[in-house]
């Protein structure tokens, strides 16, 4: 292949399908990759929060954006799987074809004594952290463009290993032996126990790293060579309303408050969303993120201030073959229950 062929490609406006790209890290990752001149598929929830985010965008870069990459908001709400049906239908119509999916879209609401419920019935943090997520991915399969090297690449957290400073905090990531999962759509949380709000989560980023993995090894037995990368942003809080903490300031707004200026403004051990968006587009644009296969990578804090982004290695659950086989193979069996 000819060096001018070679920088044609280098240089093709990627297609990149993004969800939880309205707010925090995925709407600094999308302002990054429109300017970029990549063209981005950013689903949202109702077409009320489409437009807001239309208008933000266009309202701040209005002729820094006007020869730029494009930008499509059409609904769809991870808390309903068939809604996720109606936007893969959509998309197919159109034949679209996508080179980088981007699952970043994560929901906490720690502080919360009991379980909220998906549209299915399915305990949210798990519905919208890895179960739509798990089905958005067999929708988008098909649409991946593998003659442009496409990738995926998933959100999770250091909180998914019991050993990191953020996991050891509170209950612990574990899944135990799936019973609750096994047991249908109504239980409280993947083990089978009472309902923990900050567990929740934490066994949610462990789902998301045993997907990535299998996801990998499925990808591979088909003959389908591309990246997947699952990464760690660090702790990142946001300033203002938005970003990952909104949902859970509901519960206690003072506590967060507290924990946001010791946390952000007194120990700098955060990053903020323009510097974690800056990562993920990295991610879905650079050359040195196209090894095929299961990769992980995390934001590392090493001094007041400093963090470091490298390949790091996963908890000992998230190693577990047998757990990861187990979760896709109860995770497909529940979505036939609950979607037909």
């Amino acid at each position: 292949m000819s060096k001018k062929s070679n920088s044609s490609k280098k240089h093709k406006p990627l297609t990149i399908f993004i969800t939880g790209g309205s707010s925090g890290i995925g709407y600094q990752a999308v302002i990054n990759l429109i300017s970029l001149g990549h063209n981005i598929i950013l689903p949202c929830k109702n077409i009320f929060r489409a437009n807001e985010v239309l208008t933000n965008i266009f309202n701040q870069y209005p002729l820094e954006f006007s020869k730029k990459g494009e930008i499509f908001t059409p609904i769809m709400d991870l808390s309903d799987l068939k809604s996720i049906d109606s936007l893969y239908y959509k998309l197919k119509m159109r034949s679209v074809k996508i080179d980088v999916l981007i699952l970043n879209a994560g929901l906490q609401y720690t502080g919360s004594k009991t379980p909220r419920r998906s549209t299915q019935g399915i305990e949210l943090t798990f519905a919208v952290n890895h179960l739509s997520h798990f089905y958005l991915t067999q929708k988008i399969l098909s649409l991946l463009d593998t003659s442009n090297d496409p990738k995926i690449i998933i959100t999770s957290s250091e909180v998914h290993n019991p050993n990191s400073p953020g996991g050891k905090v509170g209950a612990k990531a574990c899944l135990g032996n799936l019973k609750g999962l096994q047991s249908g759509a109504g239980f409280e949380m993947i083990d089978g126990y009472k309902f923990n709000a900050d567990k929740a989560y934490k066994d949610s980023k462990l789902c998301n790293i045993l997907f990535a993995k299998k996801l990998s090894s499925y990808l591979i037995k088909k003959n389908f060579l591309i990246p997947v990368i699952a990464w760690a942003p660090g702790l990142v809080i946001s300033r203002d309303s938005q970003g990952f903490f909104r949902y859970s300031r509901k519960y206690n707004q003072l506590g967060q408050l507290l924990f946001a200026f010791l946390a952000r403004d007194i120990l700098r051990i955060t990053s903020s969303n323009k510097e974690a968006g800056l990562i993920l587009s990295n991610l879905a644009c650079l050359c040195k993120y196209k090894k095929p296969g299961f990769n992980y990578y995390s934001n590392k804090i090493i001094s007041s201030g400093k963090f470091i982004f490298e390949k790091t290695d996963i908890s000992n659950d998230a190693k577990r073959e047998d757990l990861s086989d187990n979760l896709w193979d109860l995770s497909k069996s529940l979505i036939d229950k609950i979607v037909r």
